[in-house]
């Protein structure tokens, strides 16, 4: 056996404050009766790495009949909170999986209650609907088609969880970044090539940012942005995992989608395992790795299967941030208005998380400014730099949002 770690964090649903003391038990999937491991959440509430067991890396490597993660049940308990359990946990060799749990305050007259969730298998591994191919660039000048003006990332995407007639199935709102980590933890192992990793993430938000652009479900009556159901969109999986080398992928490119010249829209880019399911003109997620390991760049490996005429596009319009990045990297000897409003929201957080410490706002990035930044990158898995740069600016913003203000949709 390999090992892989997991690190699990604890906040409150409603405003994303960290839970000191819940206390975390860990068992396996072929030992459910015995504790592997019992902790507790710190301040920040998260829990120290642990290490466990994995499947050999190299069964994540290539398509086989062994299973290339292993799971655990995390079972999470906090005075005045739901217990909850998470059963299916996936670990990886050599990676770092995190549990991030919202815990619910506990109804008085239903001290017992509790909150199950089970992972299904991956969707590498399982057996799940192939795709229903779609049109990559979607009519929008038919009557009634509402269409945005332009590409926004929005704050929050409505997961439907089945498929789009399934009246019966639940909506959940999800930060945007937090949908795209958990769908690419779902779709590819985190274990592939970086490069790997960037070409298959930037298909998957620009799938997502096709659907948010064209309002495709709203269109159509439904009250949600995209579904869960693999024969439609992608497989998201409430309270599933998701991977530390998948989320920094994210945190550097989630503004990020695919163009055509002169299409205004995102591109539908569909894709399949290409092993089980073959998808000839689309991308192959298998494919895209063995082009990884040949050291193919992630434009090389879209347009391998795209075509040449596909490109990386960004927007600077992302919905429910306070203020847009400042196009260059805040360091010692930086001044002006975006220090200060850094300084304001680093001093807001700090009401969440105490170890972060106060500073004066005066504009200037100085060396406490730099201190409490690190502080922040090292609570919320950041290099610990004391720069803020892109993914710390908007992994800033993130956290200045969710507690500052009670989540709007509950």
């Amino acid at each position: 056996m390999d090992y892989g770690k997991l690190r699990v964090y604890v906040t409150t649903e409603r405003q994303n404050r960290p839970v000191e003391g819940a206390t975390v038990r860990i068992t396996s999937e072929n030992e459910p009766e015995n504790t592997i491991e019992e902790i507790t959440t710190d301040q920040n509430g998260q829990t120290p790495e642990i290490e466990l067991e994995a499947p050999p890396l190299e069964y994540s490597m290539q398509p086989g009949a062994n299973k290339p993660y292993s799971e655990y049940t995390i079972y999470i308990t906090a005075p005045g909170y739901e217990t909850m359990e998470v059963n299916g946990a996936e670990i990886l060799s050599g990676e770092l999986a995190i549990q991030n749990s919202r815990l619910i305050p506990v109804e008085p007259e239903n001290p017992e209650s509790a909150e199950l969730f089970v992972i299904p298998d991956h969707t590498l591994w399982g057996d799940y609907p192939p795709k229903i191919e779609e049109d990559e660039i979607k009519p929008v000048n038919e009557s009634g088609e509402i269409v945005l003006s332009r590409v926004v990332i929005p704050e929050y995407v409505v997961v439907h969880d089945g498929p789009p007639n399934d009246a019966g199935s639940q909506n959940y709102y999800v930060r945007y970044k937090d949908y795209i980590k958990n769908v690419a933890s779902s779709e590819i192992y985190a274990t592939w090539p970086e490069e790997t990793l960037i070409a298959n993430i930037l298909a998957i938000q620009s799938f997502t940012l096709n659907r948010v652009y064209t309002e495709w479900y709203r269109n159509k009556g439904y009250d949600f942005t995209i579904t869960s159901s693999t024969a439609y969109d992608h497989k998201w999986i409430p309270e599933r995992n998701i991977f530390d080398s998948i989320s920094d992928v994210v945190d550097r490119i989630f503004s990020s989608y695919l163009s055509r010249p002169d299409v205004a829209q995102p591109i539908l880019t569909q894709y399949c395992d290409g092993k089980r399911v073959t998808c000839p003109g689309l991308l192959s997620q298998w494919g895209s790795k063995e082009l990884g390991d040949q050291g193919y760049s992630a434009i090389s490996i879209l347009q391998n299967y795209y075509g040449s005429m596909i490109y990386v596009n960004s927007t600077e319009t992302i919905s429910g941030i306070p203020s847009s990045w400042p196009g260059t990297n805040l360091v010692n000897g930086s001044s002006g208005e975006k220090v200060r409003q850094l300084q304001n929201q680093l001093n807001t957080i700090a009401g969440a998380y105490p170890l972060i410490p106060l500073i004066s706002v005066d504009g200037i990035y100085g060396p406490s400014t730099a201190n409490a930044v690190s502080v922040f990158q090292g609570i919320f898995g950041l290099p610990q730099n004391g720069i803020t740069d892109f993914p710390t600016w908007y992994k800033i913003s993130e956290i200045y949002v969710a507690v500052s203000r009670i989540a709007e949709f509950m």
